[in-house]
């Protein structure tokens, strides 16, 4: 079982003088930042310089270098604009002199307008499958392998329901979109910045995956090089991530080392409540001479 306090806690960003913060990550073994952690981080400190009235509607980054989890994180903001509507932000994330993370990111006045969604697909309920802490206690017991144990060991505040399962160990080529759960583990406070801020955690789970798996792979598979690019996501309307919402992600398209993935948030009415975007590596291992 998770804690999504130990995620807020690291939402709660240290304040460093100016529009500058202070951002940690969990050493839990990992050998990178968690690009979805970044992602969630860089919202919050865009969020930290700008009027509360106004609400974040989007978010565009790239990812440039791998992030040392051994390392804080200094979140830099540029106040680009404050304009009548919209207020725009760029923060760049950075390890001592190096920039891990860059992005934009735009925050509105509410308003009403015309309004239209993709409908959400049927999925069966989260309640009915099985969670990832039994999957990958599975996956070890059948395997030994010890990538599950380290699984089941790392932080993990966010509770993943897999409706349409890829065999991680001996995948096969999944075409069309993959559904899955996802809920904080634990109630949330009700600030929409901190849910926002998950939602923003979660959009980087199974996102590459959606390119991968066309080709019958997964992330343990040792034939590909992988690794995210960069990540967008657009807030259409609020949703409680302490609530379980229905991630869909497909992949229109592959070519040049690269696989381009679209993910879509709904809410238990069906409402489409974000979406998301990433380019990622999907490179082929060179055999060695």
């Amino acid at each position: 079982m998770g804690d999504i306090d130990t995620l807020l806690k690291r939402l709660t960003l240290e304040p460093a003088g100016g529009d500058v913060f202070i951002g940690h990550t969990p050493n839990d073994g990992r050998p990178r930042v968690y690009g979805g952690l970044a992602v969630a981080q860089s919202l919050v400190a865009a969020a930290n310089t700008v009027d509360r009235a106004r609400v974040a509607h989007s978010i565009h980054g790239f990812f440039l270098r791998p992030g040392d989890p051994k390392q804080p994180i200094r979140y830099e903001v540029d106040r680009i604009r404050d304009g009548g509507s919209f207020t725009t932000r760029r923060v760049v994330a950075r390890q001592g002199a190096e920039a891990i993370f860059n992005a934009g990111v735009s925050f509105q006045v509410p308003e009403d307008g015309l309004s239209h969604e993709r409908p959400m697909p049927d999925a069966p309920a989260p309640e009915s499958l099985p969670s990832e802490t039994d999957v990958f206690a599975e996956y070890l017991e059948q395997t030994e392998n010890p990538v599950f144990d380290f699984l089941l060991r790392v932080e993990n505040p966010v509770d993943f329901r897999d409706v349409d399962p890829i065999d991680l160990v001996d995948p096969k080529p999944f075409t069309g979109a993959h559904r899955a759960w996802c809920r904080a583990f634990g109630p949330m406070p009700d600030d929409p910045v901190l849910h926002q801020a998950v939602l923003a955690y979660c959009s980087d789970r199974g996102l590459l995956g959606a390119c991968i798996r066309q080709h019958g792979f997964s992330w343990l598979s040792r034939e590909l090089i992988i690794a995210s690019l960069d990540h967008a996501i657009w807030f259409h309307r609020p949703a409680r991530l302490d609530e379980w919402l229905l991630y869909v992600t497909e992949s229109p398209s592959s070519q040049g080392g690269r696989g381009l993935n679209f993910g879509r948030f709904y809410d238990r009415e069906g409402r489409l409540v974000a979406s998301s975007a990433q380019e990622s590596l999907m490179r082929r291992r060179r055999p060695r001479a």
